[in-house]
């Protein structure tokens, strides 16, 4: 038997792919973007774009490291939207990770 179609309703998430990219490289600064998208259920290519953006608005540097790359995440640059520019994604991260897994305000180290 076939399931219902979904609602418009219940689509929705309170998380974006981009912040959703964001915990991914913060828990494991070295995933291939192949993993971030089977992770997420989204494209490697769209995780492509969202890493492009990440590291375009300062959120990220991409280092190659052999044939990978590490991500080192900026937990002090700002949240995008007006309402919370006044708190750093490192508040965001916080709030998936283990305290341990957040990147340090002060060094910019990466979360691993």
């Amino acid at each position: 038997m076939s399931q219902p179609s979904a609602k418009r309703g219940d689509q929705w998430t309170f998380l974006t792919n981009h912040a959703r990219v964001l915990i991914a490289l913060a828990r494991d600064p070295e995933a291939r973007g192949r993993d971030v998208a089977d992770l997420i259920g989204i494209t490697e290519r769209a995780v492509q774009l969202i890493v492009a953006d990440l590291e375009a608005a300062g959120y990220l540097t991409r280092t190659r490291v052999g044939r990978r790359n590490r991500y080192t995440i900026d937990p002090t640059v700002a949240l995008r939207h007006p309402s919370e520019a006044d708190h750093p994604v490192g508040d965001l991260l916080a709030t998936f990770l283990h305290r341990e897994d957040t990147p340090a305000e002060d060094t910019g180290s990466t979360a691993s």
